[in-house]
Order: structure tokens, then C-alpha cells, then sequence
């Protein structure tokens, strides 16, 4: 059942990405709407790690200062990889 999720997951992000793609590939934006399409991914980040932050759970709250301090100092791959691996051991120690 887990896989099956991770499956559809990955099917409806790439599919989300192609109709985008196809939507847009003949048109010309202008600056507003070019800024829109840049900060919409962090707006539906903050939206889906809003609720962790405020779950009371000791270890996701320090993940999340873990990931922000990261954020401040490296490009996205490492900041995606420290997130990962801080959240990962937080919650293997502090649950």
C-alpha cells in the first residue's frame, strides 16, 4: 500500500509538472506573473510544514531549526539532505 502511494505521489507531481509545462510553453509572462510561478513551490512548502512545526513534537520543532539554520548556509540539495537526516534522527531518538 505504501508503494502504491509513493507511486501515485510521484505520478501526479510529474503529470502536475507536464500540464504546467504545456499550459504555459507558448506564452510570454510578464515580470508579475513570472515572480508568482517562482515563489508559489515555497508557499505550498511552508503550508504543508506549518502544521509540523506546530504539533508540540519536540523533535519535528527541532528539525525544523535544524532545517532553517541549514536553509541559511547551503543550496538547496544539502538543506534537503541535513532536513532529512535531522528529522529522521530526532524523531528515532525523542519519540
Amino acid at each position: 500500500m505504501a508503494l502504491l502511494t509513493i507511486v501515485a505521489m510521484g505520478m501526479t507531481t510529474y503529470l502536475t509538472r507536464i500540464i504546467g509545462y504545456l499550459a504555459l510553453r507558448n506564452r510570454t509572462l510578464n515580470p508579475r506573473l513570472e515572480r508568482v510561478m517562482e515563489v508559489v513551490p515555497g508557499c505550498v512548502l511552508i503550508a504543508v510544514i506549518a502544521p509540523v512545526i506546530f504539533s508540540g513534537h519536540i523533535s519535528d520543532i527541532l528539525a525544523v531549526a535544524i532545517t532553517f539554520v541549514a536553509m541559511l548556509r547551503f543550496s538547496l540539495l544539502p538543506t534537503v539532505i541535513i532536513a532529512i537526516v535531522a528529522t529522521g534522527l530526532l524523531r528515532h531518538w525523542l519519540l
